[in-house]
């Protein structure tokens, strides 16, 4: 590999043009000259930053928006003309974690033991100590109420104005998309199980309209549905839309593809799951914008999942890492895999470092730079390019690997964008922000 911009970062066909030591981030959205970045928790309770990108070589920061809550974050932002949209989600800490599974747990044990559990009991199957069971207890009976997403006028980058906060449920928005009409919200609601699509009229973004939802059947649990898989283990992670079709990627449900001719009645119009045997669930899914060897092609990509400890991550060696995928999805009725593409682990030198993530995790959600090259954020694997003019055998014909930062043990490259001039923009879990130039072919 060339080594290039300052010594330790790792690069082929890609310069860094500037750096700036922001708060770590969940996702870099770009707009004109600015670009909008949602943080994940920090200490500093910062939620978005708004960067005027004009000079690539010195981008600026113009405004900065803090979470009031302590308990929440807002670490996706996406703009459309004036307009922005961040999301509003719980920190979820181990503890809240653990309150989440405990109404469930202490209805099992109390059929197998024909008794309420003993604090002792539930720690035990819960994996904590007895003496966090009542501050576990305390999270079960204050629920999050502060799910939902903020729109924000952005006419003056300066100084952005709340129109509106939508309150949604449960734990509250993740990732979504959004147009000058509608914005596609993954969110938990009263009655399913796991985020679900909340599609949202809004054109007067002051009063958002609700307009349908759709989920993956055995997600409607008032409903009478049953789920056949554990948990949240199948629920929406996000939706894009291109056309009349919103493309779905559905964590261990895999991928789906939605008409939504009509927006008020969206229907599963292809689907296709590869868990089992792959373990990384499905993050996102869209479609190649112009046919391939014939072919209508798809891509999507996996989130490599967490390993908390050096013991978890020995359990994992040997399994595979969260890749790339490429599918035909000609006959939508019959979505058919094509190819895969991996980073080796000896692409980095810090693919089996704890706690951090090695694998795949987002591609930039449009087709700018290059109507087949795709740019992967790929956590310890830095950005990636990758480019899928032979649907069969995706070439890589760039990386980037920034250096650790903040004192960590590795880099988390977890978002990438791309705007009108080819220039890419990533951001790090832990701290960072990056814009980089591609001297390859486009």
């Amino acid at each position: 590999m060339d080594t290039i911009a300052k010594p330790g970062t790792l690069a082929h066909n890609v310069k860094r043009l500037s750096h700036l030591d922001l708060p770590g981030a969940g996702q870099v959205y770009v707009e004109g000259n600015y670009a909008y970045i949602g943080h994940i928790p920090n200490k500093q309770q910062l939620g978005t930053s708004i960067l005027d990108i004009a000079d690539p070589k010195n981008p600026r920061i113009v405004s900065q928006l803090n979470v009031a809550d302590p308990d929440s974050h807002s670490h996706k932002a996406r703009v459309i003309g004036d307009l922005m949209i961040i999301n509003s989600e719980r920190n979820m800490t181990a503890i809240g974690r653990k309150a989440d599974e405990l109404p469930k747990l202490r209805t099992r044990l109390k059929a197998e033991l024909g008794r309420d559990a003993t604090h002792a009991e539930l720690a035990a199957k819960l994996g904590v100590a007895v003496a966090d069971i009542p501050a576990v207890e305390e999270a079960e009976r204050n629920p999050y109420e502060r799910g939902g997403f903020s729109l924000y006028d952005v006419s003056d980058k300066s100084k952005p104005k709340l129109i509106h906060f939508q309150k949604t449920h449960g734990r509250g928005v993740h990732r979504f998309d959004m147009d000058k009409d509608y914005a596609y919200i993954s969110t938990e609601m009263p009655g399913f199980i796991g985020n679900i699509l909340v599609t949202y009229d809004i054109r007067n973004p002051a009063k958002p309209e609700e307009v349908s939802k759709w989920w993956m059947p055995g997600q409607h649990i008032a409903g009478g549905e049953k789920p056949t898989w554990p948990g949240r283990q199948h629920r929406l992670h996000h939706t894009l839309r291109f056309g009349n079709e919103l493309w779905a990627g559905c964590w261990h449900g895999g991928v789906r593809v939605i008409d939504v001719t009509d927006i008020r009645q969206p229907k599963t119009v292809g689907a296709y799951n590869y868990h089992p045997p792959y373990p990384e669930p499905s993050h996102t899914f869209m479609p190649v914008l112009k046919k391939l060897d014939g072919k209508r092609i798809a891509v999507a990509i996996d989130e490599e999942d967490h390993a908390h400890d050096a013991e978890e991550m020995a359990r994992r060696r040997g399994r595979p890492h969260g890749c790339l995928w490429v599918l035909d999805v000609t006959d939508l009725s019959n979505i058919k895999p094509l190819s895969l593409f991996e980073v080796s682990e000896l692409d980095s030198p810090w693919s089996r470092t704890t706690p951090g993530r090695f694998g795949a995790h987002q591609f930039q959600e449009n087709w700018k730079g290059g109507d087949t090259l795709l740019y992967c954020a790929w956590f310890a694997g830095g950005l990636r390019i990758v480019d899928v003019a032979d649907p069969s055998a995706p070439q890589e014909v760039g990386w980037y690997i920034p250096e650790p930062c903040g004192g960590k043990p590795c880099p988390q490259t977890n978002d990438t964008d791309v705007d009108d001039r080819g220039l890419i923009y990533i951001v790090d879990r832990y701290c960072g922000f990056d814009i980089l130039e591609y001297s390859g072919r486009r």
